[in-house]
């Protein structure tokens, strides 16, 4: 066993030596992020495995510039494609975007279908390069409620990206933390009445199974931009121990630079889960 463990230790420094070399010696845009992270004071060996972020202030971004509201989504859609990009060169291995919420649904039927086909043009755009980067997209939410043709979009997507290994891009998607929660239950019930499990049998490992994000960690890091401190229904069961940022910048306005501060004060924290750190502080 401690051969095993040294052997995994021996070949995670190797990888990372190869690493620090490649951001020594390349001078590609990829290996300038990871040197713009070191320089920013971001620890590459200690990095969150899993983000989620709250993409909030599009809206207020378009007020504020005088522009209508769905320039502020297409806007911030170039955020999306820069922090995606990031999160797959620092090898941050699952992202999480807040993309529509439930909720969303009470909004105006013009921005709504806005919303949709810039969802959809999203998705066709980037396709290319989610393939060759080795990124696998997922979604999440009530996607039966979507437009067919953003549902036959994301399908296809799905199909064609299912085979990326580098990194999850997951999109939360007429998405809501309790209808989330309640579907789960629903299902167990269901399956309790059919004489499939046993009550006994539930425990949270078993309830996280019935969820849409059954299979996914959960979120190391959530982010929410726009200043606004709360979760707005999202991942309410994933996010227990998540360490939460929160950042004035509007979603728009969301840089590089942003998410490695969010990346540094990460770092910075004490992840106790419930216990105790060595000082015996709660």
């Amino acid at each position: 066993m401690n051969t095993k463990r040294n052997l995994a230790d021996n070949q995670v420094e190797t990888n990372w030596v190869a690493k620090v070399i490649e951001i020594e010696s390349s001078s590609s845009p990829e290996a300038e992020i990871l040197r713009q992270a070191e320089a920013a004071g971001v620890d590459l060996h200690r990095l969150p495995r899993h983000v989620a972020i709250i993409m909030d202030g599009n809206g207020r971004w378009a007020r504020a510039m005088k522009r209508p509201r769905i320039e502020g989504h297409r806007a911030g859609i170039k955020s999306v494609r820069e922090i995606v990009r990031i999160c797959r060169q620092l090898e941050i291995r699952y992202l999480t975007l807040y993309a529509f919420s439930a909720e969303n649904w009470k909004r105006p039927s013009s921005e709504i279908n806005a919303l949709m086909i810039l969802l959809c043009n999203f998705l066709k755009r980037e396709l290319r390069e989610m393939k060759e980067n080795g990124i696998r997209l997922e979604a999440i939410g009530r996607l039966f409620e979507l437009p067919d043709p953003v549902q036959r979009a994301l399908d296809h997507a799905r199909r064609e990206t299912a085979a990326g290994g580098q990194m999850q891009l997951t999109l939360a998607l007429s998405y809501g933390g309790r209808l989330e929660i309640t579907d789960a239950v629903r299902k167990i019930a269901t399956e309790i009445q059919a004489g499939r499990l046993l009550p006994a049998a539930i425990d949270p490992d078993l309830f996280a199974a019935y969820l849409h994000t059954a299979g996914t960690p959960d979120p190391d890091l959530l982010i929410r931009t726009s200043g606004e401190m709360r979760v707005s229904n999202f991942l309410l069961w994933q996010i227990a121990y998540s360490e939460i940022w929160v950042t004035p910048i509007l979603w728009p306005d969301f840089r590089r630079e942003n998410f490695f501060a969010a990346l540094r004060d990460f770092q910075g924290r004490q992840r106790r889960f419930g216990g105790v750190d060595i000082d015996g502080a709660i």
